[in-house]
């Protein structure tokens, strides 16, 4: 958009807020209204889709210790263009007064709508106690939306960034009764943050709230169904003890956003993470090792020797992959890093050896690694005691995946420590990368160790990337090119942290259908990522490396040869007839490198379009990926440009005809999954 057109815009939106009454205006298909109760509604402008929203109701709000305060009679209004490092654009601030005899509050609400960023809308709320007598706040609610339903047994399809023991799908289908809290704090012991957005779509259009903090922050998006099947959304903050609000304070919600769409969740999560990106949020370009091919010593688990590592080299390189990741059992403890000598007479001298034979035989080493957490009885934390996380109860906040403790992820203790440790991993042993495991990494509790000098017990919560930017830092200043992987087991990957790893992981996926659904929401988040699609094991049959390839995921596996280990299952055996199949999935990666290639998320929408479809595309080659328990009819090739493609399922190198803009349908019938590649004739 020019300068001119940008300004043009802008005086086309303040003159239209400026004379009508309710005030109402429009930004791409964004209709806003806000009427004299200070009630902020938003519509779809798009004339080829439904109705979207439901009627006009308070969305914006606060619940007091005495009532629910939603009306406030609107007294003053102003607007006017700003400018600041995410573009230009138009503000408005509309202030309201709700009053009784025992109480007076002022709501100001600043709108904001960006020339770039059509259809979404920042918001902020603010509550100023202009009577005599304290107020207790229980929760502040922004975004209070009723989506309509649509005449289905699923009444629409949702993205949910909550993150739980449970290890929930992040997309899920909506049905009458339906309910998820989706709370950005701890929900488990170990579990907690994600990514603050909810977003509803059908098969027309779509609307996601979230907030645009650039660090965490401790909030709710539920989502509720009813019997009718009307979807409820909201952002909110509920209080564990009633914010006090006395005469004079104020009271600011967190900046929120509102976006309708058309597609599905890859759309929304686009365009929040280039928001993002736009007001600071700065995602590292992937380095050349991140797309390479990965084992895992993890097939032979905490009870893998030192033989079974090296005999399964020559396995390992035979199949052209690059990584040798050394897996959880080295350490003498969590939070002790040196070597157990049970497993490494040599000590730490003989760690460095192993990683100089990984490089000898032209690999690359990573080490697993559990940053935060140490062993209650390890050797750090009775010589530092003061590294642990205290919760509001007084006592220290267990992992109990690992029996572990927490440690403060901003105290400068934990911070030296953390370099430290660092600094052995590969400075001094020639790791070229880090494996950082566990769900407990993807948030904190408020910490409360007399250590922080009574500062704000949440700020915990916001040091936690600062803690990971430490570790990327130190990482980047032994080796530039180091392969930083956050796997943050079965977690909805906290977007906070994000910007201080170079490879995105599948982590933990339950089945094939989280590998497919967290790398959509990873590359639409991200852009041009490296997603690692975990261990093919982990997949649906313990073999579906179709489901990493065709959304352009890194290949893994953390296969066992030529024996057993006794404490590892036989599934991991490489048999025969197994090396085979690796064979010939791990030489189709290399020769294609999908993980390389942009991926075009928009060309489906997740849920409508059947069969489930991804695309990849590569030069004027699109790789299209379908995915069903079986089918048997006719699929579209969306992305085409106007010339004649010849399309062949390029796994089995069978030709299965031709299509073209105007002709883009082709009869097919598979089971599980169908890869195939269109390219000019």
């Amino acid at each position: 958009m020019s300068s001119r057109s940008v300004a043009v815009f802008l005086v086309c939106l303040v003159v239209v807020a400026c004379r009508e009454t309710p005030l109402s205006w429009q930004h791409g298909n964004l209709q806003v209204s806000v009427n004299d109760k200070l009630h902020v509604a938003v519509r779809s402008a798009d004339e080829q889709a439904g109705p979207l929203t439901t009627g006009t109701a308070a969305t914006e709000y606060i619940v007091t210790t005495i009532d629910t305060l939603r009306d406030f009679r609107v007294d003053k209004k102003e607007s006017h263009a700003f400018s600041d490092d995410a573009g230009v654009g138009t503000q408005w601030v509309i202030q309201g007064v709700a009053d009784s005899p025992d109480q007076k509050i002022r709501k100001v609400v600043t709108v904001k709508v960006y020339s770039h960023f059509p259809d979404l809308m920042l918001l902020q709320a603010a509550y100023v106690n202009e009577g005599d007598k304290p107020l207790g706040i229980r929760q502040w609610v922004n975004h209070h939306y009723s989506i309509s339903p649509v005449q289905d047994t699923v009444v629409g399809w949702s993205f949910q960034g909550e993150s739980t023991g449970e290890r929930r799908d992040w997309v899920l289908p909506l049905k009458p009764g339906f309910y998820q809290r989706n709370y950005m704090g701890m929900n488990n012991s170990d579990y907690g943050g994600g990514i603050p957005v909810t977003d509803v779509w059908h098969a027309d259009q779509g609307l996601a709230v979230g907030h645009v903090a650039l660090e965490p922050r401790l909030v709710e998006l539920p989502v509720a169904v009813d019997a009718a099947g009307e979807t409820i959304v909201q952002v909110s903050k509920t209080y564990e003890q009633p914010y006090a609000l006395v005469p004079g304070d104020t009271l600011r919600t967190d900046e929120t956003f509102v976006l309708i769409h058309r597609g599905d969740y890859y759309t929304a999560l686009k365009q929040y993470g280039t928001l993002l990106q736009a007001r600071g949020l700065v995602f590292p370009e992937p380095e050349e090792g991140a797309f390479e091919a990965s084992w895992c010593a993890w097939g032979y688990m905490r009870d893998v020797t030192l033989d079974e590592i090296r005999g399964t080299f020559p396995k390992v390189k035979s199949l052209g992959i690059k990584w040798v990741t050394i897996d959880d059992g080295f350490q003498q403890a969590e939070g002790d890093w040196h070597v157990n000598t049970q497993k490494f007479p040599g000590g730490d001298a003989q760690m460095k050896t192993l990683v100089d034979e990984i490089h000898a035989q032209g690999m690359k080493a990573m080490l697993w690694w559990a940053p935060l957490a140490a062993d209650s009885g390890s050797q750090l934390l009775r010589v530092h005691p003061d590294l642990r996380l205290i919760n509001a109860g007084g006592k220290p906040q267990q992992i109990t995946w690992w029996d572990a403790w927490y440690m403060s992820p901003g105290y400068t203790g934990t911070l030296n420590h953390t370099k430290e440790t660092v600094d052995l991993f590969m400075r001094q042993w020639g790791f070229d990368g880090l494996k950082m495991d566990g769900q407990h990494m993807n948030a904190v509790p408020p910490d409360y160790n007399t250590h922080l000098g009574g500062t704000d017990p949440e700020q915990a919560v916001r040091d936690l990337p600062r803690f990971f930017d430490t570790i990327w830092q130190e990482a980047k200043q032994i080796n530039p090119h180091a392969v930083i992987q956050n796997c943050p087991c079965g977690t909805c990957m906290s977007v906070f942290n994000m910007p201080y790893m170079n490879q995105a992981v599948a982590s933990d996926p339950l089945n094939s259908w989280q590998v497919r659904l967290k790398g959509r929401a990873y590359k639409a988040l991200i852009g041009k990522t490296a997603y690692f699609g975990d261990h093919v094991e982990l997949s649906d049959g313990r073999s579906d490396f179709a489901s990493s390839f065709g959304i352009g995921a890194v290949l893994g596996t953390k296969f066992t040869w030529p024996k057993e280990n006794p404490a590892v299952k036989e599934d991991n055996l490489l048999t025969p007839e197994k090396e085979q199949l690796w064979k010939k999935w791990f030489m189709l990666y290399h020769r294609k490198m999908l993980s390389k290639a942009p991926y075009r998320g928009e060309l489906y929408t997740l849920g409508y379009d059947l069969p489930e479809t991804h695309v990849v595309q590569k030069g004027d080659t699109l790789h299209y990926a379908f995915y069903s328990d079986r089918w048997d009819g006719a699929v579209e090739l969306r992305g085409l440009e106007d010339k004649v493609y010849t399309v062949r399922d390029y796994v089995n190198n069978v030709t299965l005809g031709e299509v073209s803009r105007a002709n883009p349908t082709l009869p097919v019938t598979f089971t599980q999954h169908l890869l195939l590649e269109a390219y000019p004739r």
